[in-house]
């Protein structure tokens, strides 16, 4: 592992050294590239490289720094694109071979305002097919191993882009959530990962356009960080349906939050999901641990009942909508998860869907009546810690069998459906050694205020013994794995 990087300081740090004039953006982007082909070979986070484009607005970046052009506020700092996002000039695969050499001229809109903002596109990262599940492996790039033991499960979708950010090969990645595919990679590598309210980034690609169920958000080692690309991300859209305004520049600034006035709420498992002992009991300890920060710190019991039933429906129709041509040209064209979601969908009636729609709605109403009481609601991310890669998904937990392939992403998913914003942020390792997340959740559609609560609370834990962002160990990223960029295939779902 390389001992010294810029792409080691914050993004913040970075942008603020560049304006300086005490940084060149083109000595930034080699360290980045170097970096990438020093590591990456240990954990396969990145898929599709840019590097000459890059080189030559790295260029480009410095000339206006010299010339003392107005300057964007991620100008010059190299960024990753999650490769289920649409980049002008490069690859965009999906993790499908349907795609494996699908390059398009134009960028998506999120993908557009970062670069509009001044970052360079530096690389895709990698993602499970389509997007499915929270396991990033597939039969283009092969499989993401986790930066604290490359043998175990990164998460995803946006698994490609926290292990890139966990390495410190790029200080931003992009990243979006169906079901907690920001916030499980995030939680699973130790570090942040943001899903907004949905239409706040624009994504003009969802084919069911009035679905709340997927966002595009940003990634990054600290939640000052992510401001910063969410920032740039965010733009009003008349693609959009969903969108609404907000100012990037109160995005990128926080207000300062006093902890010990607010009221936080917390569960285990948001009333019915699939929760090993282990992690239920590690974040009962980091509550007790985090209580004296705050006014009123309580346990409660949620009711997330029917939340189960609602996302199979309302996943399944996205599928549908996304992958009917391909299902039915060719149904083998597609992975078992991919494939397992389109004939869930396919078998669904009018009726089932009227009834999901109404069971979100209630759901919606009874969570948004907890912060009459309380300011933030805080979970865990994911069930378990991260199991072998090579295991497509968790099929069964504390000997339940779980209900499919994506079951184990019910205390995600659950918040999914409520639409409020929700943040991971690192909280130190679990039992087994491997890196905790927090889910802090805020008020319907108060973005700002829960990513300066994240922002004021990620400082409390830095300041915790045992409770901040934990680091991989150099040593278990010093040898290539040729095995993750193998083909890798997957037997059906049972």
């Amino acid at each position: 592992m390389p001992t010294s990087s810029l792409t080691e300081l914050s993004a913040v740090a970075l942008r603020r050294l560049i304006g300086r004039k005490e940084i060149s953006p083109v000595a930034l982007l080699d360290d980045a590239i170097a970096r990438i082909e020093a590591l990456n070979p240990a954990v396969n986070a990145i898929a599709a490289k840019g590097y000459d484009r890059a080189r030559a607005e790295a260029r480009m970046a410095e000339a206006a720094v010299l010339r003392g052009d107005p300057l964007g506020p991620l100008h010059g700092l190299p960024v990753g694109i999650k490769d289920l996002e649409e980049t002008a000039g490069l690859l965009t695969t999906h993790g499908s071979p349907l795609y494996r050499d699908h390059v398009l001229e134009t960028d998506d809109a999120s993908v557009a305002n970062v670069r509009a903002a001044g970052a360079i596109v530096v690389a895709k990262t990698n993602v499970p097919e389509f997007g499915a599940g929270a396991n990033t492996r597939n039969a283009v790039f092969g499989a993401t191993g986790n930066p604290f033991d490359p043998r175990l499960n990164a998460g995803g979708s946006s698994g490609g882009s926290a292990v890139a950010l966990a390495t410190e090969m790029l200080p931003l990645c992009s990243g979006s959530d169906m079901g907690g595919s920001l916030r499980i990679p995030a939680a699973l590598c130790g570090v942040v990962g943001f899903r907004p309210s949905p239409g706040l980034v624009p994504m003009e690609t969802r084919q069911l356009g009035w679905s709340p169920l997927s966002v595009v958000g940003p990634m990054a080692r600290t939640v000052e960080d992510a401001r910063l690309l969410l920032a740039a991300q965010i733009g009003f859209d008349p693609r959009e349906p969903l969108a609404f305004p907000l100012d990037a520049d109160a995005a990128r600034q926080a207000r300062p939050v006093d902890l010990a006035r607010l009221r936080v709420a917390w569960t285990t498992d948001f009333g019915g999901a699939p929760m090993s002992a282990e992690i239920a009991e590690t974040l009962r300890a980091r509550m007790a641990r985090l209580a004296p920060l705050f006014a009123a710190c309580d346990e409660i019991a949620l009711d997330f009942s029917g939340a189960d039933e609602i996302f199979d429906v309302m996943r399944a129709l996205s599928f549908v909508a996304r992958h009917e041509d391909a299902y039915r040209a060719d149904p083998d064209s597609l992975g078992p998860n991919v494939r397992a979601n389109y004939e869930m969908g396919a078998r669904l009636g009018l009726a089932d869907a009227a009834r999901a729609h109404a069971a979100q709605t209630a759901l919606f109403r009874r969570f948004q009546a907890l912060y009459r009481d309380y300011d933030l609601v805080i979970g865990p991310v994911t069930p378990v810690s991260p199991f072998p890669w090579t295991q497509l998904y968790l099929e069964e937990l504390a000997g339940e069998r779980l209900r499919n392939y994506y079951h184990w992403l019910a205390p995600t998913y659950y918040v999914t459906l409520v639409t409020n914003p929700a943040i991971a942020i690192p909280c130190g390792l679990d039992p087994r050694g491997m890196p905790f997340g927090l889910q802090v959740v805020g008020r319907f559609r108060a973005d700002l205020a829960l990513l300066d609560a994240a922002q004021a609370l990620e400082e409390a834990l830095s300041t915790m013994e045992g409770m901040g962002r934990p680091r991989p160990d150099p040593a278990r990223l010093a040898a290539p794995r040729p095995e993750l960029t193998a083909i890798v295939t997957a037997p059906p779902p049972a």
